[in-house]
């Protein structure tokens, strides 16, 4: 039976924007998206059986229908029947780098590369876009994964349009391990706190999505600029994020004070908290005067840097 090893890498947001309401019920987000290479393994195979099968040793990780790389071959098995008849069933092995539940895409990055992984197994010969286009069907993160490097999200975060790619930033990333956000509270909250200052109209709203892509960071990127994407870094979701996260607050206020580090932001909609740094031996010293300013046998901490690609194949047998 023929198997593919695919590297997923995580991401983190340098912009996310709220502007309103969608008829869909989900938010207009203008964001700005980077892969970094904190990545799973996710190794999937041939079966004899019409099946899927899901393993995973992480005890936070669900091998049922609830984990989004279940739905995503699900997903497959539904859009191309004759292929699923032809090849039979798929396990996938998920082996776990990119912390759970973190803000990090680590659920979508899987699906992701389920996605890659059976249309080479299956032979579909799918192209980028028709892999991001049934991805956006799993979750609006998903196209992106597939796809990696830097791009701008606009619409529900679906919606691409790649940047120069950056590599050359290090990154520290800090989270608790039991300390859980849920992205449907941070957005519902978000929405009770601050949704009179959304943009109601339809045309400001395209408008006002467009305009990120002539703005301050996206300049700052395509000069390849640290300290000036640093400093233009955004997330609203810090608004009501931090006040109801007390940890969340002092991971961020502790890094902000780390010589060397020349921003830090929440990564989506936490609670996982990154620091940009010029290099791997800065990094290392963030890392260590963190540790050092908080002792907590909960903390996580990983040095990591932003990468060019998303889903890549790492081996095939």
């Amino acid at each position: 039976m023929r198997s593919y090893s695919l590297i997923a890498p995580a991401k983190i947001n340098l912009y996310l924007e709220i502007i309103g309401d969608r008829p869909d019920g989900y938010h207009e987000l203008a964001m700005i998206l980077q892969s970094i290479s904190l990545a799973d393994q996710i190794d999937v195979r041939s079966i004899s059986v019409d099946t899927i099968r899901v393993h995973c040793k992480h005890p936070q990780v669900p091998t049922d229908k609830s984990n989004l790389a279940y739905r995503a071959a699900e997903l497959m098995t539904t859009q191309f029947p004759e292929a699923f008849s032809k090849y039979g069933g798929v396990e996938i092995t998920i082996k776990k780098h990119i912390p759970v539940a973190a803000g990090l895409a680590g659920g979508s990055t899987n699906a992701a590369a389920v996605l890659v992984g059976i249309d080479l197994l299956w032979k579909l010969g799918l192209t980028q876009s028709e892999l991001e286009e049934l991805g956006a069907t799993l979750g609006s993160d998903v196209p992106f994964c597939i796809a990696g490097g830097t791009a701008i999200a606009t619409s529900r975060g679906e919606q691409l349009s790649a940047l120069p790619s950056l590599d050359h930033i290090y990154i520290v990333l800090a989270k608790y391990r039991s300390l859980e956000v849920s992205t449907a509270w941070a957005y519902k909250t978000y929405r009770e706190q601050f949704g009179n200052s959304y943009i109601r109209d339809t045309e400001s709203l395209t408008a006002r999505a467009s305009a990120v892509h002539s703005g301050e960071i996206v300049k700052a990127i395509l000069d390849k600029d640290s300290t000036k994407i640093a400093q233009k870094m955004h997330n609203d979701l810090e608004r009501v994020v931090l006040p109801a996260y007390p940890q969340v607050l002092q991971l961020r206020e502790v890094f902000a004070t780390q010589e060397g580090v020349l921003g830090t932001m929440m990564s989506g909609s936490g609670p996982t908290v990154f620091a940009l740094v010029e290099s791997e031996q800065q990094a290392q010293a963030v890392k260590l005067h963190l540790q050092e300013a908080i002792s907590d046998e909960n903390l996580e901490l990983f040095v990591t840097r932003m990468t060019t690609h998303g889903i890549h194949v790492a081996s095939s047998v």
